[in-house]
């Protein structure tokens, strides 16, 4: 007799199976945790024999005959997957109310420290037979490649697919484009005479020059792009870039060129989108890349609507390094709450390039808005360079030239 077999073990398999008909699946179960290596089916098996027990003949009272359909489970999951490339996989199953039921009455009727699950003996049976079929892949509990759910009540499957993550630095060299696909406010993206039926506000943006060539190596199903920030429309990206992360939505392929599609998108975007070398990343660095808490170095073109000398500005400049109270801009009033927020200008120099034009550079804490810093947007910034020189100032153009964090080169 096997050594996991003891006394008790054969005392608690026969209460079992005086209870009514079982299948060696959900008897082996019940001592899932005794048996290094073994399937519970051949537990149950051995508990069998060893107490002289016939087969069942009639469906099993715990399961009612579910292990009997593992192999079309796993048959219409091996359907689903075919032509999706994964590594790993996971099974998951909802169980009907009636099991739920039955697993509950067994605990406590048969209770015992070495029995396992219905939903995870069920789940390991399904997937052993799903890599016998497709001849791959490997159980992953935490980010598997493929997923699977069965839901035994609506006796339905359904997949999903994970995500692919890649992530980079982009620069925006030209004005009038934004980071991501806008919908158009008319129609809602769903097209209209005022978007020409493409259902967008804007033709083009930094996320569909950077995604459409990813999503098209993948066979992906569309993109999203998650940046350390933006920048508005009109401004441009420059220096080593905006980092952010592209992600790619179910992805039939995963095993892609980098280094090639980096090349593709450059060349198709040239002029006016770039990017730095992309790496594979975990989904987590999307939560750390939008919590990171980096400053940004901004150089703006300043006009004022009065003379202002080298000196004043410099000075009035200098004054406005610390503590800024900015009430959200009117400019994005429409989308955004209305409250006060205090930012820092870390650094603030310029130069006169005209009676009344400048060159700013600022440094500043995430979240700044610097046009606003400039002209004071109706004193719902203070203090700012317009109210310092007492004289009205204006942007009128505006580059992030870095956006700064020792914590962006340990992402990659």
């Amino acid at each position: 007799m096997m050594t996991w077999i003891t006394d008790e073990a054969l005392e608690q398999a026969r209460a079992i199976l005086a209870a009514g008909p079982i299948c060696d699946e959900c008897l082996g179960r019940g001592f899932a945790k005794l048996g290094h290596g073994l399937s519970n089916a051949s537990r149950g098996q051995s508990l069998r024999e060893a107490l002289s027990a016939p087969p069942a003949e009639r469906a099993c009272w715990v399961c009612d005959g579910l292990f009997d359909r593992t192999e079309a489970w796993a048959e219409q999951a091996a359907s689903l997957a075919s032509g999706i490339e994964f590594e790993t996989y996971l099974f998951g199953v909802q169980l009907t109310p009636r099991l739920k039921e039955i697993e509950a009455y067994r605990a406590e009727r048969f209770p015992t420290e070495h029995a396992g699950s219905l939903k995870h003996a069920f789940n390991r049976v399904v997937g052993q037979a799903f890599e016998r079929r497709v001849g791959a892949g490997t159980v992953d509990f935490n980010d598997p490649h493929i997923s699977f759910l069965i839901d035994l009540g609506a006796n339905s499957l359904s997949v999903h697919v994970a995500s692919l993550y890649v992530y980079a630095r982009y620069c925006k060299l030209v004005r009038g484009i934004p980071q991501t696909r806008w919908p158009c406010r008319a129609c809602r993206g769903k097209g209209c005479e005022a978007c020409e039926m493409t259902g967008k506000q804007y033709r083009e943006s930094v996320e569909e020059w950077i995604g459409g060539p990813l999503i098209a190596a993948a066979e992906a199903a569309e993109h999203k792009l998650h940046g350390a920030g933006r920048e508005d429309i009109d401004a441009r990206m420059l220096g080593p870039g905006r980092p952010f992360v592209l992600e790619i939505v179910t992805p039939r392929l995963r095993s892609l060129d980098l280094q090639s599609l980096h090349r593709r998108i450059n060349e198709r975007a040239a002029g006016r989108v770039e990017i730095s070398m992309p790496v594979f990343v975990s989904r987590s660095v999307v939560a750390r890349i939008k919590s990171i808490e980096a400053t940004k170095r901004y150089l703006a073109e300043v006009v004022f609507d009065a003379d202002v000398s080298p000196e004043r500005l410099k000075d009035a400049l200098a004054s406005l390094v610390g503590p800024i109270e900015q009430r959200t801009p009117h400019r994005v009033s429409h989308r955004r709450a209305d409250k006060i927020r205090t930012r820092r200008v870390l650094s603030a120099d310029g130069e006169i390039r005209g009676p009344r034009e400048a060159r700013v550079e600022v440094e500043g804490e995430g979240g700044l808005y610097i046009k606003e810093l400039i002209s004071g947007d109706d004193d719902r910034t203070i203090p700012s360079l317009a109210m310092r020189l007492g004289v009205p100032a204006r942007v009128t153009a505006l580059d992030v030239v870095d956006v700064c964090s020792d914590a962006f080169e340990k992402l990659g």
